[in-house]
């Protein structure tokens, strides 16, 4: 595996493959990054991985300085997994003047996560372009617990008429149903095992649906309470249409097929997102 830390590096390297599948992440990777990579080598000649703790999608009360950075094990983990490339550029290289030119998101991006964190999809949209116009892959994985950011980085690779296929993989799960997040390692031990309760809070509202409920609201509430009664400081239960996440059609017009539930909620001190597809689909958005 090769590692590279600047824009000529990287471009030296690229230069001789023909299709590059892309992993951007921020490090700290655990089984959910590496089946990423597993999707990625099966779509390219060249697996590229970038570690970038990215600064501009945090927000001034988040944990962008105990943000875990865990690089010789990150290393270690992808040269197993047969990475051809791993992009590891500091800060300066990324943002050698300040970065005063920023990608505008959809009205989407103040919604959910973006109503809780704002700003931060104008931060992930600037480093993701940055790291395509680096990389130039043909395929980039994303994964589908972080839903909402999946779908905006797909529409902004198709208004920027972007060559590259935006490729969905499935959330990996602990045996408890927990969504694998580098931010678990914050939870104590009595709050990893309360941890799943968030996976299980949306399964129940899933199979609600799936089975003829459309009183979203109603589902939305006891969500929130479900979690609230245990401890949990929610920010959102949703459901959502699948396509552009919208609010589904208050009459139950929405195929339960095309809706998805997602949540964000603290537990102790660690904020933890998750989502379920009503009707399950595998590796598909």
């Amino acid at each position: 595996m090769q590692i590279c830390q600047s824009q000529a590096e990287l471009a030296r390297h690229l230069e001789r493959f023909e299709r590059v599948a892309f992993v951007p992440t921020m490090g700290n990777l655990h089984r959910g990054h590496l089946s990423l990579v597993d999707i990625a080598r099966e779509r390219g000649d060249c697996v590229v991985t970038s570690i970038f703790v990215n600064r501009l999608q945090f927000g001034p009360n988040e944990d962008f300085d105990r943000y875990p950075r865990t690089f010789e094990a990150d290393r270690e983990g992808l040269e197993r997994r047969g990475v051809d490339v791993l992009f590891a550029p500091d800060e300066q290289e990324m943002y050698p003047t300040p970065q005063v030119y920023r990608v505008q998101p959809p009205p989407l991006a103040t919604e959910l996560e973006g109503a809780f964190r704002p700003g931060f999809f104008d931060g992930v949209c600037t480093v993701v372009l940055k790291l395509f116009n680096l990389v130039q892959p043909d395929i980039a994985v994303f994964g589908k617990k972080d839903r909402q950011q999946l779908k905006i980085v797909r529409g902004m690779v198709q208004q920027f008429n972007m060559p590259i296929q935006i490729v969905a993989a499935e959330t990996v799960r602990a045996d408890d149903g927990l969504a694998l997040s580098s931010r678990n390692g914050y939870l104590t031990a009595d709050e990893r095992k309360e941890a799943p309760r968030m996976y299980r809070t949306l399964r129940w509202i899933a199979d609600e649906i799936a089975g003829g409920r459309t009183d979203y609201a109603n589902l939305e509430v006891a969500g929130r309470a479900e979690l609230a009664r245990n401890g949990w400081s929610v920010d959102y239960v949703a459901v959502r249409h699948g396509l552009a996440l919208r609010i589904p059609h208050p009459e139950g017009y929405d195929h339960p097929n095309l809706l998805i539930v997602l949540a964000a909620a603290k537990l102790g001190n660690t904020r933890l997102i998750d989502n379920v597809d009503v009707v399950p689909k595998h590796n598909e958005d």
